[in-house]
């Protein structure tokens, strides 16, 4: 990717090769610590834990090479031992964060070692930025993988391993806040009406028959206007129909509800009528007879409710 406007990064790769420290260990190898590292990793090496095997092989116990960075941690309180290097490692990461950067994610870990550590030695370390990259963009946004270089020391100054640490230092794409649902008063569930409310939620408009003469009827109840029948069961209609008649509501306000509210009382083209929401309609022209079609409005609490647009449009 092109790095027009991105001079700052000048600045940035100046401190490549630049050495910080040297920053000393609080403590040195040992046995204890040795030990519960183990245990958390699982590590069940004899080498290791019982004593005797890196004594005969090493002079001394050793630790696993693993644990090399282990010894040099700052601790919980980020301070390292009186005599380490106080300048900062981390300033190219501040140069790119002050540039709008602001994240940052490890990618991965190099280690090289050149002998065990034994119980007993101290080490210390030091740093350089080995790298900045071109700018790159991921999954996780347009940033710089920015490489340090670990070197670590015996007391005698020579190099017992190496760490290469790998960031990326980025910008996370802008996310598009998904719309609020609105939050809408929960309707009263019954055994009369609940197949009409899961009905919804599977966005299908489904109407009461009576089984004992097919006629349908709306609103959902325990028993057939025309044959008194308690006989019943539901089939989804096509959620097709013309506004028979409407009300435009201005008060009460309801929470969820826009205001002004249009409702229609809706003739489906089965012969049944329904009242329900007016969506993509002016309130002050709404036309008797106009052709609408069935919608499903998702509210919050997980509650679908049907409301009615034009055919064709608003």
């Amino acid at each position: 990717m092109s790095e027009q406007n991105l001079s700052w990064l000048d600045e940035a790769r100046a401190l490549i090769g630049h050495e910080y420290g040297k920053v000393y260990a609080w403590d040195a190898v040992n046995q204890p610590m040795v030990r519960q590292w183990c245990e958390a990793m699982g590590v069940d090496n004899p080498l290791y834990l019982d004593g005797v095997s890196g004594k005969a092989r090493f002079g001394a116990n050793v630790a696993p090479p693993t644990m090399l960075q282990v010894w040099v941690l700052a601790g919980l309180k980020d301070r390292f031992p009186e005599g380490s290097a106080t300048d900062n490692p981390y300033e190219v990461l501040q140069i790119i964060e002050r540039n709008g950067y602001p994240s940052v994610v490890a990618v991965n870990s190099e280690q090289r070692y050149l002998r065990y550590l034994k119980e007993g030695e101290k080490i210390a370390f030091t740093s350089q930025i080995e790298s900045v990259s071109e700018q790159k963009t991921t999954g996780l946004g347009t940033g710089f993988f920015v490489t340090q270089l670990l070197n670590f020391y015996d007391e005698a100054d020579a190099l017992v391993g190496q760490m290469r640490f790998r960031l990326f230092k980025f910008r996370a794409p802008e996310r598009v806040k998904p719309a609020e649902k609105p939050r809408r008063p929960l309707p009263g569930v019954s055994d009369d009406n609940r197949f009409f409310w899961d009905g919804l939620k599977e966005r299908k408009l489904k109407i009461q028959r009576c089984t004992a003469c097919n006629t349908l009827r709306h609103p959902p109840g325990p028993a057939c206007p025309d044959c008194h029948s308690l006989a019943s069961d539901s089939v989804e209609v096509s959620g097709r129909g013309r506004i028979y008649s409407y009300s435009v509501v201005h008060h009460p306000t309801l929470p969820g509800v826009p205001q002004p509210n249009p409702v229609g009382l809706i003739e489906l083209a089965e012969g049944v009528r329904v009242v329900a929401g007016l969506v993509d309609v002016d309130p002050a022209h709404i036309e008797i007879g106009r052709e609408v079609e069935v919608d499903f409005l998702e509210c919050a609490d997980e509650l679908v409710i049907p409301v009615f647009r034009p055919v064709g449009g608003a």
